[in-house]
């Protein structure tokens, strides 16, 4: 089924690690596995969480492009977005180890955006950050590098490995300044209406540790036992709509 714009709208209201862990109530993977390792960085951590479509490519810049053209294969990304479910996030695998320079820039940014595009994540490094900033597009990267190179698109709509996480093209991403994260596409409107629920689990432990009066490890276990019977509430839940 088609992932709608409202599921997409509330997905975005959460954190990235809030939907990790509400991911884990469906036991559709592995909990080490479908999330970028620790060399993906939110360049802007003060932006809002980025939820969108995976749009893959490999990138290089320490050799020349065969062709003329740097940025050749920029027209034919976006001539591809609408295939995807909904707004695209770019997702760069640069195979240059260690990256030699910027995969993104203001003009590929803005090129991006104004054809629809929510964010960008490359495991090489960018530039032009205060632009690129300005334009309140979220971009997650290794690094920061000033230069271009000889940077160049090699190929679009290929499978990428991008911090430990491969990447189809159509995949589902989530992704704030604590890291990206990749959404199972069957589960997705479940997670939306279910993450307010586990939120409500944590609150058990919360709302008495942050509170007033003093703590005591009885009333703490207390609670810790309380949102595990609340999780557990919702796991059967889960189970029984997918059985």
């Amino acid at each position: 089924m088609p992932i709608s714009a409202e599921t997409l709208r509330k997905l975005a209201q959460f954190d990235t690690p809030t939907i990790c862990n509400a991911i884990e109530i469906f036991e559709v993977r592995p909990r080490n596995t479908g999330y970028m390792g620790p060399q993906i960085r939110a360049a802007f951590p003060e932006m809002r969480p980025m939820v969108g479509f995976a749009s893959t490519a490999l990138f290089r810049s320490d050799a020349p492009p065969i062709d003329t053209s740097v940025y050749g294969a920029l027209a034919d990304q976006v001539e591809m977005f609408p295939q995807l479910e909904g707004p695209a996030v770019l997702v760069f695998q640069d195979i240059d180890d260690p990256p030699v320079a910027a995969t993104f820039g203001e003009v590929m940014c803005s090129t991006y955006q104004g054809f629809g595009a929510v964010g960008l994540v490359t495991s090489g490094g960018g530039r032009d950050l205060e632009q690129v900033q300005a334009l309140g597009f979220p971009v997650f990267t290794g690094s920061a590098i000033c230069a271009h190179a000889y940077c160049h698109i090699l190929q679009i709509g290929v499978p990428v490995r991008v911090g430990g996480l491969n990447v189809q093209s159509g995949d589902l991403l989530h992704g704030d300044l604590n890291g990206v994260t990749q959404l199972p596409i069957d589960i997705a409107d479940e997670l939306a209406d279910i993450t307010p629920d586990f939120i409500k689990c944590e609150e058990h432990v919360l709302n008495y540790v942050k509170g007033p009066g003093e703590k005591s490890a009885k009333e703490l276990r207390e609670r810790q036992a309380m949102m595990k019977a609340d999780v557990k509430k919702l796991q059967d839940q889960c189970s029984r709509q997918r059985s």
